[in-house]
């Protein structure tokens, strides 16, 4: 890189950058996947904090709880942790990242919304909302053909 232009040197920089955010942003969702591996046995565990959410939701929030997630509560016990999985894995190896960075981002866009935390302006400062999406939603864009990874 010492003999390239600048241009070049600055976009290997970015992608080095971008390859790093995959695996430190993977190794989030790896970690988050085994704190959630209880809910492949027990979907009550799911079921209760989103009883906990509920309490506390703003409208729109308490109808998708109720609609969609406490019914889905036997499926999604089990999907969440196999997809968090999953998604962490795909990053941390830069496996099809822009694919999993994209599903990552619609997963904890989804969650921001069932906690109704969207809506509330501690959002804007707590570590799960907006870097995590920012960093999935930069993922999403500019991830692919990153170095070191298994898919180019």
């Amino acid at each position: 890189m010492a003999n390239a232009p600048k241009g070049q040197a600055a976009a290997g920089a970015g992608a080095v950058g971008l390859r790093l955010l995959a695996c430190l942003l993977g190794l989030f969702f790896l970690f988050n996947a085994v704190d959630k591996i209880a809910w492949l046995g027990d979907s009550s565990v799911l079921a209760a904090r989103l009883a906990g959410w509920l309490e506390h939701a703003p409208p729109a929030t308490r109808r998708y709880i109720e609609t969609v997630a406490m019914p889905g509560v036997p499926l999604f016990a089990r999907l969440v942790p196999i997809a968090e999985a999953a998604t962490g894995a795909a990053l941390v190896l830069g496996f099809w990242t822009r694919l999993a960075a994209t599903m990552a981002l619609l997963m904890v866009a989804n969650f921001h919304v069932a906690r109704g935390f969207i809506y509330d302006p501690a959002f804007l400062i707590d570590g799960t909302g907006l870097p995590v999406l920012g960093g999935l939603l930069a993922l999403a864009i500019g991830g692919s053909r990153l170095p070191v990874s298994v898919s180019r």
